[in-house]
């Protein structure tokens, strides 16, 4: 146990360590940055559940937005999840972020 989850004194605080991570999506000609952080619980309700990544952007706006998230016993598990799942849908630019405007 590393000294930082000490520092809570009731479980249902719910602290967590951020990582960061980004990935480049890869879509046609087209390179879409997404950042990623992965929360690691120090103390999570269900011991599989203890790393949670979520990414900062959605996808498949045109249809149904979805925000990419992984859940895992390890912060890979979890992070190769959240990846999985930002390569699922396209993403599409909002009318303010895209070039055709």
């Amino acid at each position: 146990m590393s000294d930082w989850q000490f520092a809570q004194s009731d479980p249902n605080e719910q602290l967590a360590l951020l990582h960061y991570f980004t990935m480049k999506k890869l879509q046609g000609a087209e390179e879409i940055d997404f950042m990623i952080t992965v929360k690691e619980f120090s103390t999570p309700k269900n011991l599989a559940l203890k790393f949670f990544a979520q990414a900062d952007k959605e996808t498949n706006q045109q249809v149904v937005a979805y925000t990419p998230s992984g859940w895992g016993k390890t912060m890979l598990e979890a992070l190769a999840a959240c990846i999985r799942e930002i390569n699922r849908f396209p993403y599409q630019a909002p009318k303010s972020e895209s070039t055709n405007a």
